[in-house]
């Protein structure tokens, strides 16, 4: 996005660009072609979701300086079919549509290949350029997200990423979820933000050592404590509940009794916590039963 800003002020200092713009992207990955006309030379590809400065509109084409790639933008003409303007009627719905059909579509199996940067490009296009949107928010977290789960499965297979200590990881980049934070604070969609930024602040593999769950469980109930609105609180109580039983059998392990002990009592006071009426209720219910049978959550094999 910088790089397109970035084009179009260089544009305008050498002439280049027309005075007036005016924003848009399209819903379908639409061709750029040199001259006003379907058999002149093609430029390029603008993606679903592509950033689009409309210069200037002849018969059913319009005059764009294009966002390709991270790296590339042209300047070119594309039919004026699937584009989606700042002033269009309903465009956040639109665009949010065409973003969510993106996301189930790369959830699928043979699913369009790119489908989830579609989804991230089209949902980011409604926080840039339409903040003001009912949908600008959700749109905003939706890009975030997608970012940071994208970056998130490309380090599952790395090394790092069992390293006990965070810091030690390939962590994914926090700057898009902080702007969700930032610019849509006391929101839903700000604590789903700060939920995905927990991920950077968890072990990596245990290694059986129980201060790690007993860390974790202190970043979950901080969690809980700074977003008690949040949809994700019963799981962070839970999330820190659980752990606490994993400690629990981590010090047995160790033969330490007292804070086995304790541990198990405080997962069974974390689980009190959480409300009768959450989907997180059930497996709360699952797990204490297991701590009343002196079941063990969690065994550490060591490699």
């Amino acid at each position: 996005m910088r790089s397109f800003f970035i084009f179009i002020l260089l544009c305008g200092a050498v002439g280049r660009c027309f005075a007036e713009t005016e924003h848009a992207t399209t819903i379908l990955e639409a061709p750029v072609y040199l001259t006003p006309d379907t058999n002149s030379q093609k430029i390029g590809d603008v993606p679903r979701g592509g950033e689009l400065a409309i210069l200037e509109k002849s018969n059913n084409f319009v005059h764009v300086l294009a966002q390709l790639t991270a790296e590339r933008s042209v300047t070119g003409w594309m039919e004026d079919k699937g584009v989606v303007r700042t002033t269009t009627p309903n465009a956040d719905a639109i665009l949010f549509g065409e973003a969510s059909a993106d996301e189930h579509e790369a959830e699928k199996r043979a699913g369009r290949k790119n489908a989830a940067q579609d989804a991230l490009r089209l949902y980011g296009w409604i926080g840039e350029f339409l903040p003001a949107a009912p949908r600008a928010g959700e749109a905003s977290y939706r890009a975030a997200d997608i970012r940071w789960q994208l970056e998130k499965a490309e380090n599952v297979g790395r090394p790092s990423n069992k390293e006990k200590d965070p810091y030690m990881r390939n962590l994914m980049n926090e700057d898009y979820l902080h702007k969700v934070e930032k610019k849509f604070p006391g929101t839903k969609w700000a604590d789903l933000a700060a939920w995905d930024l927990v991920d950077n602040k968890l072990c990596g593999d245990w290694q059986g050592d129980p201060k790690c769950p007993e860390k974790e469980t202190a970043i979950y109930l901080k969690y809980a404590d700074a977003h008690p609105n949040s949809p994700r609180l019963s799981e962070a109580i839970y999330d820190a509940a659980w752990r606490q039983a994993a400690a629990m059998d981590l010090y047995r392990g160790k033969h330490d009794d007292k804070k086995a002990a304790a541990a198990g009592t405080r997962a069974i006071d974390l689980l009190e916590r959480i409300k009768s009426s959450d989907d997180y209720a059930a497996q709360g219910a699952r797990l204490l039963y297991m701590l009343q049978q002196n079941i063990p959550v969690y065994e550490y094999i060591p490699e």
